[in-house]
């Protein structure tokens, strides 16, 4: 029986190769779950799935305290120092089968490093991965995170800047996803202030789309 006093949301991460996937994974969950590490070459070759401690509390729902408990998927890079664009797509279509096919995923994260312009045909790639894995709606379900904001702030930009002097590419995908972005901070804050303002901007992208899920077979 579900109780209804705990919500839990799946999350599945998506990028490029050292883009802070895996880093961005572990602040979700508020752990070490993945392996994460600076590389001349893409470090994560299989899917991954983490779940999180319980939050108490974290928001109310219908006048009651609501648990919070958060799975994530963290999926290869790509394009991938190693392994074909084929083999990823085949490796992350099943595991999100596997683990979301039935539960059904609430929300897909492509990570982006806000330091590095998003152009080019190498930053379409996850975008386009995303759009066959998650088909026509993938629009309602994927959101950007953007690593590395402290160094936007070092350059003298704000958020609203950034986005604002951004690509025609990131701004038409931007517009596409109903400006779902976030930006994580690493420089001056704690990992669980990093955590709990993710969570919550996480939450009101899958409160607006109504706690719908996709599912996959």
């Amino acid at each position: 029986m579900t109780d209804p006093n705990k919500v839990i949301i799946n999350v599945a991460l998506f990028g490029m190769t050292q883009s802070g996937k895996s880093s961005a994974g572990n602040i979700l969950l508020g752990s070490t779950d993945f392996h994460s590490s600076f590389a001349p070459c893409s470090v994560t070759t299989r899917c991954s799935l983490g779940r999180s401690c319980h939050l108490h509390s974290f928001m109310r729902r219908g006048g009651r305290e609501v648990t919070l408990q958060v799975q994530v998927l963290d999926t290869p890079g790509y394009p991938h120092s190693r392994l074909s664009k084929k083999h990823v797509k085949q490796e992350v279509k099943e595991a999100l089968a596997h683990h979301f096919g039935q539960e059904g995923l609430h929300l897909a994260l492509l990570v982006q490093r806000a330091d590095v312009p998003f152009c080019g045909q190498e930053v379409t790639d996850p975008v386009q991965m995303i759009q066959e894995l998650l088909g026509h709606a993938w629009m309602n379900y994927t959101a950007i995170l953007f690593t590395h904001a402290e160094k936007i702030e070092e350059a003298g930009f704000t958020e609203d800047k950034y986005v604002h002097e951004a690509s025609d590419t990131l701004i038409t995908l931007l517009n596409s996803i109903q400006h779902k972005y976030i930006f994580q901070y690493k420089k001056g804050k704690s990992l669980n202030e990093q955590r709990m303002k993710i969570l919550e901007r996480i939450m009101e992208f899958i409160k607006k789309n109504c706690y719908q899920v996709l599912t996959f077979k």
